[in-house]
């Protein structure tokens, strides 16, 4: 079997425009890759109403357990004014050492990482115990819905057992061996609104100003400390992240008033005790300012932990071994589809460099790209030993 090229794969990878939720044919490309290694395949689309479809890719070799998985996207943020850029981002060029292109970073060089090792793996074990399987998602960097979610349904359903996944997120903030992900902090986002009753700002007994109790609210909320952190989780943090009172007239009492914030949560703490202690505090400050709320909240994920065991040491001693550098177990960062994951099997991440992720010139070194194939190579070898 030929080993496949993780840097011509890359490449390959990145030509397709295949911006969130736009396909543009990558999955069928990197199903035929798959199933000349001898993987079975499935191509997953799901629908909801008020989402476009979404494709994703199912592969497996092999029926026995254990079954290593490996996750990640091949969908891209847009590339912005192609103007800005020192090449078509849809064009990949090698430059200083470095692929340029959309998606090299945020994560198509990583997935091309994976299958070049995979292809390695082959190479020198003909007859392993296991399985290897991809979850290919086309709907992470949108709204999630008809993505890794919609698969992760699928598989429970078809009682497909995954033992654990490494997903190929850029985890590393500044050189290649700095930091696995073993958990994410949970994300929840509230919308506020505030009803009073309009009136002239030169008769206020008459109006009740929304924005009053508002403001009172957003005080106590940006002021309340969660908690201290935890060994592995650092302190739970609310942000207010827009306030809006859509009142064009100067000498008017508005009607209502809004705001938004987003509380990143370690595993303290549940969506559903989170909203409790909100929803009590925006009930008093109403009352008492005689006004009425009505509260929308949304989770992107709630807090997760992969508490470190026999595999996350031997991942983390494969990686100082090529990179020379002692990476960190760390929960910091946004929401990622291991969210998603953990619900199946334990996972962790660990991928490429993510500095220029989502960026101009977006980036990826060759010598990282080798070293990340080499590293997932040598984790198959390992965990199938």
């Amino acid at each position: 079997m030929q080993k496949i090229n993780e840097l011509q794969l890359a490449k390959e990878l990145i030509r397709y425009p295949s911006v969130t939720p736009v396909d543009a044919g990558i999955m069928k490309f990197l199903e035929k890759k798959l199933k000349k290694l001898g993987f079975k395949t499935k191509i997953l689309e799901f629908k909801e109403k008020n989402y476009k479809p979404v494709k994703n890719l199912y592969a497996r070799l092999g029926n026995k357990n254990p079954n290593f998985c490996y996750a990640g996207h091949l969908d891209i943020v847009p590339p912005g004014n192609v103007k800005d850029w020192t090449v078509n981002p849809f064009r990949p060029s090698v430059k200083k050492g470095h692929l340029i292109g959309r998606g090299a970073n945020d994560m198509k060089s990583s997935i091309a990482a994976f299958v070049s090792a995979v292809s390695i793996f082959l190479n020198n074990n003909k007859k392993f115990k296991g399985s290897i399987s991809f979850l290919i998602t086309g709907d992470e960097e949108g709204d999630a819905i008809n993505g890794t979610k919609k698969v992760v349904k699928y598989l429970k359903k078809r009682k497909e057992k995954i033992n654990f996944c490494l997903v190929g997120e850029p985890t590393n903030p500044n050189r290649l061996g700095e930091m696995i992900k073993i958990g994410r902090r949970g994300s929840l986002t509230g919308k506020l609104t505030i009803l009073g009753v309009q009136g002239h700002v030169a008769y206020p007994q008459r109006a009740i100003n929304p924005s009053t109790a508002l403001i009172k609210i957003l005080d106590v909320l940006k002021n309340i400390r969660f908690d201290k952190g935890t060994k592995n989780f650092q302190p739970s943090n609310l942000e207010v992240t827009k306030i809006n009172i859509d009142n064009n007239a100067d000498n008017v009492i508005p009607k209502s008033a809004e705001a938004t914030f987003n509380i990143r949560y370690n595993n303290k703490h549940s969506s559903g005790s989170l909203k409790k202690k909100l929803n009590k505090i925006i009930k008093e400050i109403c009352k008492k300012n005689k006004s009425k709320f009505k509260i929308e909240y949304r989770v992107s994920g709630e807090a997760f932990l992969t508490k470190p065991n026999k595999t996350t040491f031997i991942i983390q001693k494969i990686i100082k071994k090529i990179t020379k550098i002692q990476p960190k177990l760390s929960t910091t960062g946004g929401t990622s589809d291991a969210r998603f994951i953990k619900n199946i099997c334990p996972c962790l991440e660990f991928g490429l460099v993510g500095k220029t992720m989502h960026k101009v010139d977006e980036a990826v070194s060759l010598s990282d790209l080798r070293k990340l194939t080499k590293i997932y190579s040598l984790i198959l070898d390992n965990y199938f030993s």
